[in-house]
C-alpha cells in the first residue's frame, strides 16, 4: 500500500492551501461572531436569496423571452454537503458513479486512507476522476453557487462568511462601511441567482455537455487501462523515447501514472491544438509512439469528437450566462459595488473582458435578438461555427 499512501498524501497536499484557507476563514468567522463590538448582521443567504428570486425569473424572461422552470428549487448546503455535489458534476461512466462520489467523499473528509485504498481497488479509475476531484474541490472557495438537476445551489460558507470578513478587516466602527458591504452581499447574490438560473433554462446544453464528457471519459478510462497493462520493457522504452524523467522501477504505478497523464489527449494534443481549431484535423501521433502503443492512435481519433461537443457546449452554456448577466445587471448599484469589493475591478474592465462564448453570443444577438437563446439552446453551434458567426447563421436560418 506504501506507493498508493504516497498518491494519497500528494493529492492532499496539492489542495492543502486551499484547505489551510477554508480553515483560516472559519476560523476568523468564529473570532469575528465572539468580538462585542461587531454590532452589524447581514440578511441571511436564505431570506437574501429567495426575496431575489422572483426579480431574476422575470428579468430573465424579459431579456431572453425564456422562462425558469418552475420546478426550480433553491438550496444552502454546508460545505462538506457542497464538495460532496462538486462531486455529482463530475459525468462519470455508469460504473465509475460510486467510485467517484466515494473518491470525493474520501478526498472532502482529507481521509488518506480511504483515498489509498480507493486506488488500490481500482487504479484506472482514480488516474481518470482524481484529477476532477482536484479541481472542483480546488474551486470551492470561489464558487457562489452551481446548478444541477433543477436545484440551485449557494455556497453558504462563502456568503456567510466572507461579508463579514470584508467588513471586519476594516475596522470599526463598522457601521460607516456596512452599506457598501451589504450592497456588494446583495450584488453577490443577484449575479450567482442570475447565473444559476440562466443555467436552468440551458438543459438542452447541459445535456449535450454531459453525454460528451461520458463519452470522453470513456475514452479516458480505456487509455488507463492501456497504459497500467503495459510490460516493463515497453514502458521504459517509450520513456526513453520521449525523454522523460526517469522514475525508479520500485514505483511502477507513479511510472504508469505519469505516462498516462503525459498522453492524455487533453494535454498532448490540446498543448499545441485547441478544440476551437481542431475541427477539421484529427488526433495523429508519432508514428515511432504508435508502433509501441498501438492503440494510440485509434482512441485519439475517437476522442476528439466528443471533445469538440463538450467544447462546444461549455463555451456557449457560459457566454450565454455571461453576455444575460452583462445586460441585465450593467446599471445595478449592488453588482458594481459587488465588482469593486469582491472582484476588485469596475463595470467598465469587466463590460471589457471578452471569450469567443461571449463574442459568438453577442454577435448572434446583434441578428436575432431574443431569438438567440432559444436556437443557441436548442440547436447549438460546432466548433466551427463558433469561429464564424456568420456560418451559423446561415445554417439556422436555411432550416
Amino acid at each position: 500500500m506504501e506507493e498508493y499512501n504516497e498518491f494519497a498524501e500528494a493529492l492532499i497536499d496539492q489542495l492543502s492551501v486551499e484547505i489551510n484557507e477554508e480553515k483560516e476563514n472559519s476560523d476568523l468567522a468564529s473570532k469575528i461572531d465572539e468580538d462585542s463590538s461587531f454590532n452589524v448582521t447581514f440578511e441571511s443567504l436564505e431570506d437574501a436569496s429567495k426575496e431575489v428570486f422572483p426579480w431574476i425569473k422575470q428579468e430573465i424572461n424579459n431579456f431572453t423571452g425564456l422562462e425558469v422552470p418552475q420546478n426550480t428549487k433553491i438550496e444552502f448546503p454546508e460545505l462538506l454537503e457542497l464538495k460532496k455535489l462538486k462531486g455529482k458534476r463530475i459525468f462519470t461512466t455508469h460504473d465509475a458513479r460510486e467510485f467517484v462520489d466515494s473518491l470525493v467523499e474520501a478526498i472532502s473528509k482529507e481521509d488518506l486512507g480511504k483515498i489509498s485504498s480507493l486506488m488500490k481497488h481500482n487504479t484506472i479509475k482514480y488516474l481518470v476522476y482524481s484529477t476532477y476531484a482536484k479541481n472542483y474541490i480546488s474551486k470551492i472557495s470561489v464558487t457562489f453557487g452551481d446548478y444541477l438537476d433543477d436545484t440551485i445551489y449557494l455556497n453558504k460558507l462563502f456568503f456567510s462568511i466572507l461579508p463579514k470578513i470584508k467588513l471586519y478587516n476594516q475596522g470599526p466602527p463598522f457601521e460607516s462601511g456596512f452599506d457598501v458591504i451589504k450592497s456588494s452581499y446583495n450584488g453577490a447574490i443577484k449575479m450567482t441567482m442570475l447565473e444559476e438560473s440562466i443555467h436552468a433554462i440551458q438543459q438542452n446544453l447541459y445535456k449535450n455537455n454531459k453525454e460528451a464528457v461520458v463519452k470522453v471519459n470513456e475514452i479516458y478510462e480505456e487509455l488507463a487501462k492501456v497504459i497500467l497493462e503495459l510490460d516493463d520493457a515497453t514502458l521504459s522504452k517509450v520513456f526513453d523515447y520521449m525523454n522523460l524523467e526517469p522514475i525508479p522501477d520500485e514505483f511502477p504505478i507513479a511510472k504508469r501514472a505519469n505516462l498516462f497523464f503525459i498522453l492524455n489527449p487533453e494535454s498532448f494534443i490540446l498543448g499545441t491544438l485547441p478544440p476551437d481549431q481542431m475541427a477539421t484535423k484529427e488526433g495523429e501521433i508519432d508514428t515511432k509512439l504508435s508502433e509501441m502503443i498501438p492503440q494510440l492512435s485509434d482512441i485519439y481519433k475517437r476522442w476528439l469528437k466528443p471533445r469538440q461537443h463538450q467544447y462546444s457546449a461549455m463555451t456557449v452554456i457560459q457566454g450565454m450566462a455571461n453576455f444575460v448577466i452583462r445586460n441585465i445587471l450593467n446599471e445595478d448599484p449592488d453588482f458594481k459595488n459587488y465588482l469593486s469589493v469582491f472582484k476588485g475591478t469596475d463595470l467598465s474592465s469587466f463590460q471589457a473582458q471578452k471569450n469567443v462564448g461571449i463574442s459568438f453570443t453577442e454577435a448572434i444577438y446583434s441578428k436575432l435578438g431574443k431569438e438567440t437563446f432559444k436556437k443557441l439552446i436548442e440547436d447549438p453551434p460546432n466548433t466551427l461555427e463558433l469561429k464564424d458567426s456568420q456560418l451559423y447563421l446561415n445554417r439556422i436560418l436555411q432550416q
